[in-house]
């Protein structure tokens, strides 16, 4: 493979996935003056369920791609057209159990049921996007992904923006307007499948579930691990405590955003250099990729005070202590992802479910332990606390399947910690604004010093 088409693909992945994913946080505050607080809060709770009911009806069939790009690499067409077809039948029965049970599920989630219709219309479509992105992803072609992503991406707050002004509905609107950019990427890739590529293949179900299947638990305790603080702050100190905390973590977004769209460049590369064995390569990149998104987490956390105030005003600045912890957290995420990477190739995903329900059983413990006593800002401790030891435990779990020997993991993890101490660390420049604008220019300016010396190498890359 092409080192300079490796390289091109990753950048304009990283670029777009970011680009795609702040367009929702930019638009945060325009649907919080457009809308009541009651519609607001309706619409968090309809992508609440969204992403719960997408982890179990989807399947996350695209996790087995990885793999299946180099084990079906001459058939790869009707692999992805059979993922495409399973995950719709999959939907298709869960539609049809909400429909059976609708009154029940209308209290349940709190939820009028044009918004569950609503809810799995998108969801048929959705999965389709998701494995036609991760296909084309793995084949290093990334020009339709980051068009329909940019175009499912800007095309729904544009729309929601539109509906949510014309229509007296609001919420209608937001919904409305959310799901269908997502609807019609995913019918023309549906069709476009349906067309070019065979019948589907029952026997690439048979090889994709046991891979994907761990991941329904894996997904669902990890978004336990990164929600349940919130529900336990309400409890132990009230909603203005789960508000200050709530826009912590939003200001956390960006680090979070920066993760996904990096991996979703990296996976590609790492599984292409897997399949080859070389070793040599994949560990002499791990410790300078870590280096570099170590950095970027640190600058995140010295603007905190800026970010805040920025997204909620005065009120809400006493919430900069929460930021540290977080970002750290973050940065384990990023580094465990690496290992996650190394288990979905080699179709090893059940330690993937047993360390993210023991990551959000320790969470929880730690929650209700320590939220009582030292308050909100110990929630997002307790949430580090859960990361690292997924941090552990996955590379654990790659050390005892044999691959220890595609990253330096002592060095990663020794890295790990000493970035998280000095994130840690800059609690104290929170408070002392002269200081830390200085500590921030000094991190500028470096930054800058490193572009400029390597801006030939970067503009080779985003060449066309």
């Amino acid at each position: 493979m092409d080192e300079k088409k490796v390289l091109k693909s990753g950048v304009w992945f990283t670029v777009s996935n970011f680009v795609m994913k702040s367009v929702g946080l930019i638009t945060t505050p325009i649907f919080t003056r457009m809308m009541s607080k009651a519609e607001f809060g309706d619409f968090s709770n309809f992508q609440t369920w969204l992403m719960i009911f997408l982890y179990v009806s989807s399947l996350d069939l695209e996790a087995s791609l990885i793999r299946a790009v180099y084990d079906f690499k001459d058939d790869i067409d009707r692999y992805v057209h059979s993922l495409i077809s399973l995950s719709i039948i999959s939907v298709g029965f869960f539609w049809v159990m909400s429909v059976v049970a609708r009154p029940i599920l209308c209290s349940l989630l709190s939820m009028e049921s044009i918004y569950i219709d609503c809810m799995f219309i998108y969801l048929l479509f959705c999965p389709a996007v998701n494995i036609f992105q991760n296909a084309e992803r793995f084949k290093y072609k990334y020009k339709w992904t980051v068009a329909s992503s940019l175009t499912i991406s800007v095309g729904a707050s544009l729309l929601s923006v539109i509906l949510v002004v014309l229509m007296q509905d609001n919420l209608k609107g937001r919904v409305v307007g959310y799901i269908i950019p997502t609807v019609i990427v995913g019918l023309i890739i549906v069709v476009y499948y349906t067309v070019k590529a065979r019948p589907f293949k029952i026997r690439y179900w048979e090889y994709a579930l046991p891979i994907t299947l761990p991941y329904i638990p894996h997904l669902l305790s990890m978004y336990l691990l990164s929600n349940m603080d919130r529900v336990m702050i309400k409890r132990f100190w009230g909603s203005d405590y789960v508000a200050l905390y709530s826009l912590a973590y939003t200001c956390g977004m960006i680090i979070t955003i920066f993760v996904t769209a990096v991996n979703s460049a990296y996976s590609p590369w790492l599984a292409e250099k897997l399949s080859q064995k070389q070793y040599e390569k994949t560990r002499r990149v791990s410790v300078p990729y870590v280096l570099v998104f170590s950095v970027f987490a640190l600058g995140a956390v010295l603007v905190t005070p800026e970010v805040l105030y920025i997204l909620g005003g005065e009120p809400y600045l006493e919430a900069k202590y929460v930021m540290p912890p977080v970002a750290a957290g973050c940065l384990l995420q990023f580094i465990y992802c690496m290992y996650v990477n190394v288990e979905q190739y080699e179709k090893k995903t059940v330690g993937m479910a047993v360390a993210s329900m023991a990551a959000a059983g320790v969470n929880f413990i730690l929650n209700y332990w320590l939220i009582p006593i030292y308050g909100y800002i110990a929630a997002a401790y307790t949430t580090y606390a859960g990361y690292l030891l997924l941090l552990v435990l996955h590379m654990f779990f790659v050390h005892r399947m044999g691959m220890s020997i595609a990253y330096k993991n002592r060095t990663i993890f020794i890295m790990a910690i000493c970035f998280s101490l000095i994130i840690f660390l800059t609690n104290a420049l929170l408070d002392n604004t002269m200081l830390r604008y200085t500590v921030i220019a000094i991190y500028g300016i470096s930054v800058l010093v490193i572009v400029y010396k390597n801006c030939s190498t970067i503009k080779l890359i985003l060449k066309h």
